[in-house]
C-alpha cells in the first residue's frame, strides 16, 4: 500500500545540509497533461485550446510549486491531505439547488450526524454524539421516536408498533408545520438565518430533528412499482425518491428513510431509502452497502408473520412517540411559502427514468474477457454521442479505499481512445473487427485510468486540494479557476453489489438491489447510475432536467439499450443480438434468441432462508 504522502507528488531526501524536497514531481506534469487532453477534445473547435494550454503552462511554472509545497506540509500532519478539513475560513460553495447531485438515493448508516452551520464565516462543524432516536414525519407532523430500551435496540415489531401509533394519531398539523422542511432547500446562507429564527421559538423540536439518527418520512399516499404500468410507476418512484414533493424530505439531514403506507403498515412490507448527502465521508459506499443489507436481511432472515406483521410480539409498555411542536414566528411564514415554491419547481423539473436491461449482464461481459464497468462506460460514450452529437466531459467515481480516510477520485471516461471507438461505430466504412479492436483499446485505456485513480494517481482530487490552498492564500489562478468551473455533462457511477454473501443472488434475482440514482451535475447534462443485478441483468437510473431542450432521459435510455446491444454484437458470443427500439413507456422484454439465450432464472420466493 502506498504511503499517503506519495500521492502528493513530491520526493523527500536527506543530505549533509539537511532535508531536501524535490517538487518537480511527475504528478504536476500529469495534472498538466491530463488537463490538456481533456480540454483538447472540447475546445479545439472554439480555438480556446491554445489559451487553456497557456494557462496550464503558466500554472505549472509559477504557482504549482508554491501550492504543492503547502500540500506537502499538510501531508505531514494530516492523515489524508485531500479529505482533511479545509485550511482557514473558506466556506464551501453556496448551494443553489436542494436536489441531490452526484449522490445516491439509498440508505446510509445511522451514524453520528454532521451539521454544517453556515450562519457566520468561518463555518463551524458540529459533531453530534450517537443518537438514540429517529425523527418521523407524517401528514405534516413531526415525531420523536426512541430507538433503544434499557436492554438494547428496539425490535422490528416494536418499531412497527411505534410507526403504527403515528399513523393512527388523528391530531392535525400546526399552521405552516407541514411545509417547514422546505426551508432546508433554500440557499445555505438563507437557511442559516432562518434556522436561527426557528431556534429562538422551537429549540427543543429543532434539536430533536437535527440530533436524530436519521429522518423517516411516512408517505400518506402509496407509491412504488405497480403491475398495471410497471415502467411508468418505476420512473415515478425514482422521482419520488430523488426529489420528493419539496417539503417532505429535509435536505440538511444525512439520511432519510421512507415507505409508502396508507392505513396500515401491513399494506406495504418494504420501505425504500436514500442518502442525498453523498458528500459525507464514504457516504456513497455506506449507502449502497446498507440498502442492500437491509433488503436481504428483511427477506431472508427477519421475515413476517402470517398476518403480515413483523415477527414478534408488541410491547404495550413502550412510551408513545413524542409529538414535536413548532411555535413559528410570523415573519418566517413568507419564507416557508417562498422556499416551497422554489423546491417544488426544482422537483418538477427533474426528469427521471429507471429501467432494467436483461438481454445480457456481467457473465456475458466476463466471457468476453473484459471489465464489466469499462464495457458499460464505452457503451455510455456511444449512447451519449448519439444523443447529443458531440463528446463531453465525463465523470465516473472511483473509490480510494487503499488510503486512510480515502473517499473518491474521478475517472475521466471520455478518452481519445473512446472517441476513436465511437467514431468507428458511426462510420459505415469500418468493419466489425476494426471496431472491436478500437473498442478493446478504449477499454484498456479506461481500466488503466481506473487503476490509477484507485491507487492515488488521479488528478482531480489533487487539483481540488490545490484550489483550496490557492483560496486560502488568496492566489488568483486562471488555470485552477477554469478547472473548478468545468461542467460534467455526463456524470456516471456504478453501484457495487454487496449481497452475494447474504443469499443466492442467482436463484433469487428479484431480491437483488436495483441500486439508486442521482441528479445531473449540469443543467444540460445527465446523471447515469447503474448496477449489475446478478449475472444476467443491469439496472440503469437516468436523470436530467425537463427545462433543457438538449436532454431527454427516456431518449438516452433508448440509446443506452441500443448501444449495449450493438457493442455486444461485436463479439462472437453476441452475434445473435438484435437492436430493438423500446418506446418511452415500454419495459425491456428480456433475453431473446442468439448465443445469449441463457435467461435469468425465474425468481422463487425464499421458503427456507436459514438454509442459505
Amino acid at each position: 500500500m502506498a504511503e499517503a504522502h506519495q500521492a502528493v507528488g513530491f520526493r523527500l531526501s536527506l543530505t549533509s545540509d539537511g532535508a531536501e524536497v524535490d517538487l518537480s514531481a511527475p504528478v504536476l506534469q500529469e495534472i498538466y497533461l491530463s488537463g490538456l487532453r481533456s480540454w483538447k477534445r472540447r475546445l479545439s473547435r472554439f480555438r480556446d485550446f491554445s489559451r487553456a494550454a497557456r494557462r496550464a503552462q503558466d500554472f505549472l511554472g509559477l504557482q504549482a510549486r508554491v501550492l504543492q509545497g503547502y500540500l506537502q506540509l499538510k501531508s505531514w500532519w494530516a492523515s489524508n491531505y485531500v479529505s482533511a478539513p479545509r485550511p482557514g475560513p473558506q466556506p464551501p460553495p453556496a448551494r443553489d439547488s436542494p436536489l441531490p447531485t452526484l449522490q445516491p438515493n439509498m440508505l446510509s448508516l445511522p451514524a453520528p450526524s454532521l451539521w454544517v452551520d453556515g450562519s457566520t464565516p468561518p463555518n463551524h462543524i458540529h459533531h453530534l454524539c450517537d443518537s438514540r432516536h429517529v425523527a418521523v414525519f407524517h401528514r405534516g407532523r413531526f415525531f420523536r421516536v426512541g430507538t433503544h430500551t434499557p436492554s438494547g435496540l428496539l425490535s422490528p415489531r416494536d418499531l412497527e408498533q411505534q410507526f403504527q401509533r403515528i399513523l393512527d394519531d388523528p391530531s392535525p398539523a400546526c399552521p405552516h408545520e407541514e411545509h417547514l422542511a422546505a426551508l432546508t432547500t433554500a440557499p445555505r446562507d438563507t437557511w442559516a438565518q432562518l434556522r436561527r429564527l426557528v431556534k429562538t421559538r422551537a429549540a427543543e423540536a429543532l434539536e430533536a430533528v437535527e440530533g436524530a439518527a436519521f429522518f423517516v418520512s411516512l408517505d400518506s399516499e402509496p407509491t412504488g412499482l405497480t403491475k398495471d404500468d410497471p415502467a411508468a410507476s418505476l420512473d415515478a418512484y425514482a422521482h419520488a425518491l430523488l426529489a420528493g414533493q419539496g417539503h417532505d424530505r429535509s435536505s440538511e439531514d444525512d439520511l432519510r428513510l421512507w415507505g409508502s403506507h396508507d392505513h396500515s403498515l401491513r399494506q406495504k412490507k418494504r420501505a425504500l431509502a436514500r442518502c442525498p448527502r453523498g458528500q459525507r465521508e464514504g457516504g456513497t459506499l455506506i449507502a449502497s452497502i446498507c440498502a442492500q443489507f437491509t433488503l436481504a436481511t428483511e427477506c431472508f432472515q427477519l421475515g413476517y408473520s402470517a398476518d403480515g406483521h413483523c415477527k414478534g410480539h408488541p410491547d404495550p409498555t413502550l412510551p408513545q412517540p413524542q409529538r414535536l411542536y413548532w411555535d413559528l414566528p410570523d415573519e418566517i411564514h413568507p419564507s416557508i411559502s417562498l422556499a416551497l415554491r422554489g423546491a417544488q419547481a426544482l422537483s418538477g423539473n427533474m426528469d427521471c427514468h429507471a429501467f432494467p436491461f436483461s438481454r445480457f449482464g456481467k457473465s456475458f461481459i466476463k466471457r468476453c474477457h473484459l471489465s464489466p464497468d469499462s464495457f458499460i462506460q464505452m457503451a455510455l460514450q456511444l449512447a451519449h454521442f448519439r444523443d447529443r452529437g458531440q463528446f463531453c466531459l465525463t465523470y465516473e467515481s472511483a473509490m480510494t479505499r487503499l488510503f486512510l480516510e480515502g473517499r473518491t477520485e474521478t475517472v475521466r471516461s471520455c478518452t481519445r481512445e473512446a472517441c476513436d471507438f465511437v467514431r468507428a461505430m458511426e462510420d459505415s466504412g469500418k468493419t466489425g473487427p476494426q471496431r472491436l479492436a478500437l473498442f478493446r483499446l478504449a477499454v484498456d485505456k479506461h481500466q488503466a485510468l481506473m487503476k490509477a485513480a484507485m491507487s492515488g494517481q488521479g488528478v482531480d482530487r489533487h487539483l481540488f486540494a490545490l484550489y483550496i490552498v490557492s483560496r486560502f492564500l488568496h492566489l488568483q489562478s486562471p488555470f485552477l479557476a477554469q478547472v473548478h468551473s468545468e461542467q460534467w455533462q455526463l456524470a456516471t457511477s456504478q453501484i457495487p453489489v454487496q449481497q452475494r454473501h447474504l443469499f443466492d443472488t442467482h436463484n433469487y434475482p428479484d431480491y437483488v438491489s436495483s441500486g439508486g440514482g442521482f441528479g445531473p451535475a449540469d443543467d444540460h447534462g445527465y446523471g447515469v447510475s447503474y448496477i449489475f443485478m446478478g449475472a444476467d441483468a443491469i439496472a440503469f437510473h437516468i436523470s436530467s432536467k425537463k427545462s433543457s431542450t438538449k436532454t431527454d432521459s427516456h431518449r438516452l435510455g433508448q440509446h443506452i439499450e441500443n448501444a449495449l446491444l450493438e457493442v455486444g454484437s461485436l463479439f462472437q458470443a453476441g452475434q445473435g443480438l438484435g437492436c430493438r427500439h423500446r418506446g418511452p413507456g415500454e419495459k425491456d422484454s428480456g433475453p431473446e434468441g442468439g448465443a445469449l439465450s441463457s435467461q435469468t432464472q425465474s425468481s422463487r420466493a425464499p421458503t427456507k432462508p436459514t438454509d442459505l
